[in-house]
């Protein structure tokens, strides 16, 4: 049986209290990156995801709410249909 990887999750959130845009690792504690700009902070996480074997950006809009999402790398698992 193969080794399953784990996806490595990028979200983009804006930061209430400094302004502009973080990106975090899901898990993390601290941003990975901080950005005035949401393009300059999508940018930032498509890098991070794209690094990863199995990788997954999540960008949020101004509320917070999930606005579109994108996933790099080989799905691990094959599915018919």
């Amino acid at each position: 049986m193969a080794k399953k990887v784990k996806r490595t999750v990028v979200h983009v959130v804006p930061n209430k209290k400094r302004g502009g845009w973080d990106v975090k690792k899901q898990g993390g504690k601290r941003p990975s990156a901080h950005a005035d700009r949401k393009t300059d902070a999508v940018a930032r996480g498509k890098e991070l995801a794209k690094k990863a074997p199995l990788g997954q950006i999540k960008i949020h809009n101004q509320k917070g709410k999930i606005q579109t999402e994108h996933t790099y790398g080989q799905d691990p698992e094959k599915y018919k249909g």
